[in-house]
């Protein structure tokens, strides 16, 4: 059974950085890609970080290089490293993979299986 599991969410003061795990079960992030999404009530589904089977990542403009998505392939984790979080960055962050072995962006339809979600609260 393939099977999507984030761990890391935590209320954290703005600054301040968390560390956000995917735990895939029966699907290889070696092999495809892969991709952290957040969303908050009311709000479309954004894309965060994408990462490929070959290791090239796609992010979006609004991080300003604070992010790291990365992957740990003989464990078939997904991470990504937050730092300098801003109030800004709460939201429900979800774990998501494609079937295909390169990124074609950081739009959600392209994403076929979800994990449960999350949640990152970053206060003032």
């Amino acid at each position: 059974q393939v099977q999507l599991v984030e761990s890391g969410g935590a209320s954290v003061q703005a600054g301040g950085s968390l560390r956000l795990s995917c735990v895939a079960s029966g699907y290889s992030v070696n092999k495809f890609c892969m991709g952290w999404f957040r969303q908050v009530p009311g709000k479309e589904r954004e894309g965060v970080a994408v990462i490929g089977g070959g290791g090239s990542a796609i992010y979006a403009d609004s991080l300003e290089g604070r992010f790291t998505i990365s992957k740990e392939d003989f464990k078939d984790i997904l991470y990504l490293q937050m730092n300098s979080l801003k109030p800004e960055d709460t939201g429900m962050y979800f774990c998501a993979a494609d079937y295909s072995t390169w990124c074609a962006g950081l739009q959600a339809s392209h994403f076929k299986l979800w994990g449960q979600g999350t949640q990152v609260t970053v206060s003032l």
